[in-house]
């Protein structure tokens, strides 16, 4: 049976791809090319699909140039967007340019328009012309060509930073929601320390929910290391937890999701158990990659709009209005993560609530400083980003829970400083320290 990670890098692989669906369309045009010859021949077409052998083979023969000459214009159009992310955005973003479903669409669309009248080119005889698969490879390029405007407005709107910060936004929520649902139906419960953790079992077992089971407190029994190198994209959670069960131990990862861990790096430590699991079917459950994945890395996607955020803010381009538009949809995401719940570690249990898994999380802290301190270092000396980033501190003040307020004010005191040390003269200093929702021009938050 395949491990669970090589499915998953499987599964990356196939989303970043650029030439697994235009290849399908590749073989889907020739399959129904063949069909359309078949269709010929069983029954002729209404007479005003008839052409003749030199028409034919001069509409195809344009149909086969012209799609290789819009292939060849989408791939320019693909250099660019490279070009642009790496220099004007971020390197991170291209990981999710590739996944386009409408950029595969159109590509799939055009080899399978190629494939389809260069097929049907063979079958064109002076007594024998493919009249409806003629007709058909026209409707084709109508199509191809209502893809490719669709694909040129859709990329010179969603190229522009806003927009890349609203989709990078929006994706960092969706993971808070998809990672709320699999901890829950792994029945998780949720601790700082091994005792807090023991704890709230108890509670949660009191309470007809997850049923007592404190995690050992020994020293671990076995020590699970990686055979290879990479960063952690994922972790089969349902896999850990059933194999935990099965050999009773409990399983206490070391690193968190997104974290680089280089050959033989501790990856899981082995508590109690009646056997030894064994260590290549459980890194299994671990998928590690090149680069940080989105899809259990909500951090990532933060990574992402602060890197887009500080590009904008360096003297090479000195655009602090994109930097406040890019802290609006920060400051979005930090509202879904200081609403979520995030403990130091959570605590996993199997059906019968035992404590099978320890997962290390990272907490509030942990995103507000990533959201926030490379942009107080960089974009300290405008007016435009202290007032935004003072209007987004309060705003959180304002909305967050209690507990969530030491840490937002902290960062509010490094703001601070950073203000009074790059803003010398009283006056400008008393217009920097004011909050402002759009940096410059806009009103005072209520």
């Amino acid at each position: 049976m395949t491990p669970w990670a090589v499915r998953f890098r499987l599964r990356q692989y196939v989303k970043a791809s650029l030439w697994i669906v235009p290849m399908l369309g590749l073989v889907l045009g020739t399959l129904l090319a063949e069909l359309a010859l078949a269709a010929d021949s069983a029954d002729r077409p209404p007479s005003g699909w008839h052409y003749s052998a030199a028409t034919a083979s001069g509409v195809l023969a344009a149909i086969v140039g012209a799609m290789v000459a819009l292939l060849g214009f989408v791939v320019t159009i693909g250099v660019l967007v490279v070009q642009q992310a790496t220099g004007t955005l971020s390197p991170r973003y291209m990981r999710l340019w590739y996944r386009d479903r409408l950029q595969k669409a159109v590509l799939a669309t055009f080899t399978g328009t190629f494939a389809f009248a260069f097929s049907l080119l063979r079958s064109v005889e002076s007594d024998s012309v493919p009249d409806l698969g003629v007709t058909l490879a026209g409707a084709a390029v109508a199509v191809s060509l209502v893809l490719l405007l669709i694909y040129l407005n859709r990329f010179t709107h969603s190229l522009r930073p806003v927009a890349i910060a609203e989709l990078v936004a929006r994706m960092g929520e969706g993971v808070f929601t998809r990672g709320a649902e699999a901890i829950r139906d792994a029945a998780p419960r949720r601790a700082e320390t091994a005792a807090e953790a023991e704890a709230e079992a108890q509670a949660e077992a009191e309470a007809g929910t997850v049923s007592a089971g404190a995690v050992p407190s020994g020293g671990p029994v076995m020590r699970i290391r990686s055979e290879r190198g990479g960063a952690i994209q994922a972790l089969d959670l349902t896999g850990l937890v059933a194999e935990a069960a099965r050999h009773d131990c409990v399983f206490v990862v070391t690193r968190l999701i997104g974290d680089f861990v280089p050959p033989g790096t501790v990856l899981i430590e082995v508590h109690g158990g009646r056997s030894a699991p064994d260590p290549v079917r459980v890194t299994g459950l671990i998928a590690l990659g090149p680069e940080r994945t989105i899809e259990q890395d909500p951090a990532f996607a933060l990574r992402v709009l602060v890197d887009i955020a500080i590009r904008a803010l360096s003297p090479a381009v000195n655009d602090p209005t994109t930097a406040v538009q890019v802290i609006n949809y920060i400051e979005w995401f930090l509202h879904t993560a200081g609403k979520s719940p995030l403990p130091g570690r959570y605590v996993l249990a199997d059906g019968q609530g035992e404590a099978r898994l320890v997962l290390p999380g990272r907490d509030w802290d942990n995103y507000l400083q990533l959201a926030v301190c490379e942009i107080i270092d960089y974009g300290s000396s405008s007016v435009q980003i202290c007032r935004r980033l003072r209007a987004m501190l309060d705003g959180l003040l304002d909305v967050l829970p209690p507990p969530q307020h030491a840490a937002v004010r902290t960062l509010s005191s490094l703001l601070e400083e950073s203000v009074e040390r790059e803003f010398t003269d009283p006056a400008r200093r008393s217009i920097a320290q004011q909050p402002d929702l759009q940096g410059i021009g806009g009103r005072h938050p209520l």
